[in-house]
């Protein structure tokens, strides 16, 4: 049976808490572990992220496609994949599960729950790292789901973990992550004031690769064939 968009909604909303309270949760532990050295903080703060994407895919993939970023449900938006309506309901739900990702993260860390972080990420290059990370997932999820979607989860976390280290941003490649860590003042942090920016590359970068996954793989990605 096809999941209805009540639970569908719900995969997404708890799927996407569920991310952040990992990428929250994990850089605050990293911080308090890593005794000041920065590169330790990130890479531990890197694994457990790329671990929970593989994770949560393989958990709601069945459910809802485990979009569980607003760049990816606009794309398929844009494909044809999924309808305007259920797509703006999927980014409604992925935004309010982020934060609820964050604030429960605060929670378990005895935190306040509501912040504002004061940590600046502005400037030409991390809005190119934006736009490549979002460029790449697309291609990463497209190119996968063409040949191998049973992959899917696992090049999908392999490349946010890639992408942690080579991009200049550490690689939020999804507004509602960026939206969600704005309001946490801790390791994972953004400055609300340099979020649009980020979004806006982010969105750029998802645009960008459409063009070339159709010329690449076609405009239908295997499970939606399937469906």
């Amino acid at each position: 049976m096809t999941p209805r968009l009540a639970q569908r909604a719900f995969a997404e909303w708890l799927g996407t808490a569920f991310l952040l309270a990992a990428v929250v949760g994990s850089g605050i532990m990293a911080q308090k572990l890593a005794g000041g050295n920065v590169a330790l903080a990130l890479l531990c703060n890197t694994l457990p992220t790329g671990a929970i994407l593989v994770v949560l895919i393989l958990m709601f993939a069945p459910i809802s496609g485990a979009h569980f970023n607003p760049a990816v449900t606009l794309a398929l938006a844009l494909r044809g994949e999924t309808g305007w309506i259920d797509s703006a309901i999927y980014i409604a739900a992925q935004i309010s599960g982020a934060i609820i990702g964050v604030w429960i993260a605060h929670l378990m860390f005895g935190l306040a729950v509501l912040q504002i972080s004061l940590t600046e990420r502005s400037g030409a290059g991390q809005w190119l790292a934006e736009a490549v990370a979002t460029f790449g997932l697309l291609l990463t999820i497209f190119g996968v789901a063409s040949k191998a979607s049973a992959a899917v989860p696992y090049a999908v976390g392999l490349y946010i973990t890639s992408a942690y280290w080579f991009t200049a941003s550490t690689s939020f490649a999804n507004p509602a992550v960026t939206i969600a860590r704005s309001l946490s003042d801790t390791f994972a942090g953004i400055a609300p004031h340099g979020v649009p920016a980020f979004i806006s590359a982010q969105l750029i970068g998802a645009i960008l690769a459409l063009p070339l996954a159709s010329w690449l793989w076609g405009g239908a990605s295997a499970s939606a064939r399937r469906e």
